[in-house]
């Protein structure tokens, strides 16, 4: 921009620079999309690590296919992958199936629903609510929430929420945010005005809190009359529907005891009354008492945290003695000034709720996810869909397309029809520029099976797949090291990413460095003559070798039969294009809307020369010299005036591949005898 000169000088003027560097993009970026354990539905979540998926998906679990792929990975090389779960498959009822545990309070007014489809939630989640510091006075209807998973005992905090759902801390704004939201529960709200929360007096589910005692002023001289002594016994009445048929009389301070002059005394005195009645009644059983603060002008109090191992029925709930000191009175329990702690388990207590409380426990499905539920539906970004939120990814597995039947390792699930989802998949591939690894079907174990399906089976022919032959047998950590069947495509992934970070996505990911780490035998052992039979149609096959072991010995697409002679018959050459294409897309946004003359052309052809350049010195290309390895156009040949006018720019970059020595042909000639001179 031109400067207005008005005194003698010397004026800076800072030019717009035209170099504009292009990245390369990551190349082996591994999609799973398949069942686990546990998780948040359809939504892809990003792992660096198995102890990631351990911690978000559950781990390994023997009926998910996805968790050994994600395993095999990590073992394999890989270093970076999304896993989208899928929902196992309900029957259409009657009754209607309840895939996700939840509890509505307030009259279902506010509801909290598992993120994670199964019976494994139920009563496992954990929801308390409580106003411990909040000011009251400023928002009445603010609330902490805690959510806690019992099963690997973490816990998410989100303190200061509300009801009212004209702040910014709306409960469901705050809960439901896909990026820092929870991980374990969503919140559904009904509200034609913010209820008020129930003051809950019980504890639901196997842990929680139970009350808050508030330690109003008079509580030393409500139990002693104003001595250190208690007059009286003071007492609690303990009742557990299921355990104690009728109400137990707890005696928190005995007459004449001496009484604690502090809160955390206090709290001390009622936690081992507590667990003395427990450990003799209800064996495993525990509470906590400790002493906490509470907002306003009610001092602190003491929350009473129970556990009940196994009884995620049991509701605990404290009443009044009919003799002595009523210790919820001279404790402050029936305080007004500031509402009890309250515990809700998801899928939790159905036999004795509390009032207001409706618990929902999720209903067992029928199945492992089918077809219907991998593929998912675009619109509602589930299934291979939810991919379509994630920012790249590069290879895509879908083990359980070639799902076994429970306990056959031969026979292929009836409800899985790879076909149909192999269509939808390679559609998605080609549309975000990555590509789809296709296993063998359980059923295809021999040579002749292995070329039928190849030539007749898979039902799709695209450059942005490849297939993969036989099936692979490793160790089940979850049957005491015992072989298993598995897919291969977790495998070949890792094996993918691992050749690309030490070679290079241009270098074929096959032969001898292509080792296959854990892999202890295959379902079928290729001879050279049969694995010269399935090269040509472009099945890439698995082979063990003396000293090298299993290796993946074939780099070709999908479109890699020796009779289709396609541009992309190798792997490599496939996904260097694909490549270069991504890193293009995103490296040339900056031409958007600038002005479409030769100075930017000048410019495009700068920085993608560049870009060339450093591919080819990195040994990217084929050729000794840049002018043999690729080039760059982009000029009034390629835009023409007309092409102008309609706002477009054309870039033409051409590349020589490096394609794989494929056949290794060492000629021999034996030298006749000569006689020397």
């Amino acid at each position: 921009m031109s400067s207005t000169y008005t005194y003698p000088g010397v004026y800076i003027q800072e030019l717009q620079s035209p170099v504009h560097t292009i990245a390369g993009v990551a190349t082996s970026i591994a999609a799973f999309v398949g069942f686990t354990a546990r998780g948040i539905d359809n939504r892809a979540q990003e792992i660096f690590s198995f102890a990631d998926f351990e911690r978000l998906y559950g781990g390994l679990a023997s009926n998910s296919e996805v968790s050994y792929a994600v395993q095999q990975f990590f073992q394999n090389g890989g270093t970076q992958a999304y896993v989208v779960r899928t929902p196992m498959h309900y029957p259409a009822g009657p009754p209607a199936p309840v895939p996700y545990a939840e509890v509505a309070i307030a009259n279902g007014e506010v509801t909290f629903k598992a993120l994670s489809s199964g019976v494994w939630a139920n009563g496992q989640l954990l929801v308390d609510i409580d106003v411990v510091g909040l000011d009251l006075t400023a928002d009445p209807f603010a609330f902490n929430l805690t959510v806690t998973d019992l099963l690997d005992q973490t816990s998410e905090s989100f303190p200061s929420v509300t009801l009212d759902n004209t702040r910014q801390n709306f409960v469901s704004s705050v809960i439901n945010d896909p990026d820092n939201g929870s991980q374990l529960i969503a919140v559904s709200t009904s509200l034609p005005a913010p209820p008020a929360l129930p003051n809950a007096l019980a504890t639901t589910g196997v842990l929680g809190t139970a009350l808050t005692i508030t330690g109003a002023g008079g509580v030393n001289s409500a139990l002693g009359g104003g001595t250190a002594t208690a007059n009286a016994d003071c007492n609690l009445v303990l009742t557990i529907p299921h355990v104690a048929a009728t109400p137990v009389t707890i005696k928190v301070i005995g007459n004449g005891n001496n009484i604690p002059q502090t809160v955390t005394g206090l709290a001390a005195q009622l936690q081992q009354a507590l667990n003395n009645w427990l450990m003799v009644n209800l064996p495993g059983a525990s509470v906590i008492c400790s002493a906490e603060p509470s907002g306003g002008a009610g001092g602190s109090g003491i929350a009473v945290r129970a556990t009940i191992p196994n009884q995620p029925d049991v509701v605990i709930s404290f009443g009044t003695p009919g003799s002595g000191h009523d210790a919820s009175v001279a404790l402050g329990l029936n305080a007004p000034a500031h509402a009890n702690v309250a515990h809700y388990a998801l899928g939790g207590a159905t036999a004795n709720p509390l009032p207001g409380i409706t618990c929902t426990q999720a209903t067992q499905p029928s199945g492992l996810p089918q077809s219907a539920e991998l593929i998912g539906d675009p619109l509602a970004f589930s299934g291979i869909y939810a991919l379509n939120k994630v920012d790249l990814f590069n290879l895509l597995c879908i083990p359980e397309a070639a799902r076994a039947l429970p306990g056959d390792p031969n026979s292929a699930d009836p409800n899985i029809n790879a076909t149909q989802i192999y269509s939808a998949a390679i559609a998605l591939c080609v549309q975000r520029r990555a590509m789809l690894l296709i296993d063998t079907p359980p059923n295809v174990n021999t040579v002749s099976g292995a070329v039928d399906w190849k030539t007749n089976g898979i039902g799709v022919v695209n450059a942005n797949g490849a297939a993969f032959f036989p099936r692979l047998r490793l160790a089940d950590a979850m049957n005491n090291g015992k072989l298993r069947t598995f897919a291969p495509s977790g495998v070949v992934a890792g094996v993918y990413a691992n050749i690309d970070a030490t070679r290079g996505v241009w270098k074929a990911p096959a032969g001898i460095e292509a080792t296959l780490n854990g892999v202890q035998n295959m379902t079928y052992n290729l001879s050279d003559q049969e694995n010269g039979a399935l090269n040509p149609l472009g099945l890439n096959c698995f082979r063990t070798f003396p000293l090298y072991g299993p290796v993946l010995w074939g780099a070709r697409t999908l479109v890699g039969a020796d009779a289709m002679a396609n541009q992309w018959k190798y792997v490599p050459v496939r996904r260097t294009a694909l490549f270069l294409e991504e890193s293009l897309y995103r490296g040339l946004k900056w031409v958007v809307f600038e002005p479409n003359d030769e100075p930017l052309w000048a410019a495009i052809r700068l920085n993608v020369e560049a870009f060339m350049d450093s591919l080819f010195k990195k040994g990217a290309f084929q050729g000794t010299t840049a002018a043999q390895a690729y080039f760059v156009k982009c000029d009034s040949e390629t835009t023409t005036q007309t092409d102008i006018d309609s706002g477009i720019v054309n870039i033409l970059v051409g590349f020589a591949p490096l394609k794989p020595a494929e056949f290794v042909v060492i000629q021999i000639e034996q030298l006749a005898g000569q006689t020397g001179s």
